[in-house]
């Protein structure tokens, strides 16, 4: 018998399945010093939620500095599998402003992967932190529509604990960045 092309493979509905154990939603101990609380849901094109997702983030520290020349044990990483009602949430510390090589300042931000079932690869967006004076200079900020930016800035709703809700597609879709 000779091989035969079959459908590409598509992440879930088992995403789960082996991940468990290793989801690490907390970058630094509830309630440290510092601690921040980032929380929100992963939500499909009609705006349901999705179950079964996955998201996963990559930080600076407080200085705008990335492994390895951080002080351990910061790894700037973080894995949360969505519950039944779409909902993640991180515990971490604020991120500092990232110098580029080109010397530009971007704003303090959070790199995000998404996964979710139907999706061959995942999908990348950032969080920016409300507030922040850098991010109306921030290089990746500039490059997006006005009218899409807010779909990347979290909202705070408690000094240390921030929303933000990923939207997939529809009219409110989060805007993502292509590899």
């Amino acid at each position: 018998m000779s091989p035969i092309p079959t459908p590409s493979q598509t992440v879930g509905p088992f995403l789960a399945i082996g991940l468990v154990p290793l989801a690490n939603a907390d970058l630094v101990a509830p309630g440290s010093d510092g601690a921040l609380w980032i929380e929100g849901r992963l939500l499909d094109g009609a705006g349901a939620p999705v179950p079964d997702g996955m998201l996963e983030i990559f930080q600076a520290d407080p200085l705008g500095r990335f492994p390895p020349h951080t002080e351990a044990p910061w790894s700037g990483f973080g894995r949360c599998l969505t519950d039944a009602e779409g909902r993640f949430c991180f515990t971490t510390l604020a991120p500092g402003p990232v110098r580029l090589d080109s010397g530009e300042l971007q704003a303090p931000h959070i790199e995000v992967l998404v996964f979710a079932r139907g999706m061959l690869r995942p999908a990348r967006t950032r969080w920016y932190l409300p507030g922040e004076a850098e991010l109306a200079l921030d290089p990746v900020l500039a490059r997006i529509d006005e009218g899409r930016r807010a779909s990347l800035v979290a909202f705070a709703r408690a000094p240390a604990r921030l929303v933000i809700d990923v939207h997939l597609q529809g009219e409110h879709e989060t805007v993502f960045f292509g590899y």
